[in-house]
């Protein structure tokens, strides 16, 4: 939302805001393009007739107070997957799709498209590096690249975001309930996906990643008339902590590593065939490829020592983390912290969902705040009953960040490979004071 805030200043509108909670490193980007509002809080006195657009992001609630005004003086009300269909409806939709992966190939498609200076919009959920902000929105750019988000447009549009942007070119990466506050069961989370592929235009394009077993009986089992284009993992080695991509007869070195990764890197090759980019260039470009912030980034090493942050929250993403430094690594000690942040994850009835979620790591640390629950309205968890839910006698739980920190501190080795996932940030834990901590 603040990105978005941010992409229809920089075109010239005029653009205010609201917000309960505002957290790094929306507060900083907010305070650089003198957006951040005064208070933080509910103000429907602000609420006028002479605003053109609202546009209301999912957090908000029904019983909003600048909602209620806005919708009394019946003022246009966009969620912004809405808004941002009507921005693309001329252009050639590319949206990227699925319960993992979705922003590391729809960053690998950006990366190569820049590389060979395509002009396009996007709508990415994750910092890029040499993308100022992760919406950009123009008049003239003939291709718009979505990151294809299955969670509910907004408290008055319940229908999965990305149902609205219906492509011309699509890709699922998987499927793996998510969402459970929404979707409460697996067969209502697997209709999301069967209603997006039908939602796809006519004679369009539909990547999908074929080592899914359901998601492929999915896509066979649709009639939909699309051209349906599988991919799979493509061949690689690694050499001295460097993995490299096998492209006919060269090995091209990547800055990228991971199974997930390296078959994410193959549906996005795919994409960008579609957008006349073939293989052989694609692969000169995602050479480069650094990555999108916090899916596998390492914010320092020293020696043999790294640590990484990842967004990982959902057990799949959980599993095929862990799995990939693991397999980079395999001679060192692995050490994991995960924060239940999600209202999934901090839900009685999704944690044993994560059984054997965490079996990868050497060492296991899983954290939740109290004040998460209390935000998302969820009764108080038991250290004891997340221990049982992951499946590991030897998990160690914690409730407060400066404690976890202090643990970390005492019984770890600056040798080890470090890991921090989370879609929160452990109560504002700076990664890189964290990385001098432990590695230096």
């Amino acid at each position: 939302m603040h990105n978005l805030a941010i992409a229809l200043k920089l075109n010239g509108h005029q653009i205010s805001g609201s917000d309960d909670e505002i957290f790094e490193p929306s507060r900083a980007r907010l305070i650089k393009y003198d957006l951040l509002p005064t208070e933080q809080g509910w103000f429907p006195e602000k609420i006028s007739s002479e605003l053109d657009v609202i546009i209301l992001g999912m957090h908000a609630r029904l019983d909003n107070p600048e909602l209620l005004r806005a919708r009394n003086l019946g003022l246009k009300i966009y969620s912004y997957p809405e808004f941002l269909y009507e921005h693309s409806k001329n252009k050639k939709r590319v949206v990227i799709g699925g319960s993992h992966g979705k922003t590391t190939i729809t960053a690998m498609v950006m990366h190569v498209m820049k590389f060979y200076k395509k002009d396009f919009d996007y709508l990415v959920g994750s910092q890029l590096k040499d993308f100022e902000v992760m919406v950009r929105l123009s008049e003239h750019a003939p291709v718009m690249i979505f990151e294809g988000d299955e969670y509910l447009s907004s408290p008055i549009d319940r229908r999965p975001k990305f149902h609205w942007y219906r492509p011309q070119i699509a890709l699922l990466s998987g499927i793996a309930w998510d969402h459970i506050n929404v979707f409460p069961s697996y067969e209502n989370y697997l209709e999301q996906f069967s209603t997006f592929i039908n939602l796809i235009e006519e004679d369009g394009v539909l990547v999908y990643q074929a080592q899914d077993a359901e998601l492929k009986r999915l896509v066979d089992e649709t009639p939909k008339k699309v051209q349906k284009v599988p991919y799979h993992i493509p061949p690689f080695y690694i050499l001295d902590g460097i993995t490299f991509l096998k492209d006919g007869s060269r090995d091209v070195p990547l800055k990228i590593f991971g199974r997930h990764n390296l078959t994410n890197l193959s549906g996005a090759q795919l994409v960008c065939k579609e957008l006349g980019i073939d293989s052989s260039a694609f692969a000169e470009a995602i050479q480069s490829f650094e990555g999108a912030a916090k899916r596998l980034e390492l914010v320092a090493q020293k020696g043999r020592g790294r640590l990484y942050t990842d967004f990982a929250h959902a057990p799949s993403k959980l599993k095929a983390s862990l799995l990939a430094v693991k397999e980079q690594f395999v001679s060192q000690k692995l050490v994991s912290c995960f924060e239940l942040h999600t209202f999934s994850s901090l839900n009685k009835k999704f944690l044993s969902e994560y059984a054997g979620a965490m079996n990868a790591a050497d060492v296991a640390v899983v954290y939740f705040s109290p004040h998460a629950l209390k935000m998302k309205r969820l009764p108080p968890l038991d250290k004891k009953d997340v221990r049982i839910a992951f499946g590991r006698s030897d998990l160690y739980v914690f409730d407060d960040s400066d404690d976890m920190l202090n643990w970390l501190k005492q019984n770890t080795n600056p040798e080890n490979i470090f890991l921090m996932m989370s879609s929160g940030n452990f109560d504002g834990l700076n990664m890189n004071e964290l990385a001098s901590e432990l590695l230096f």
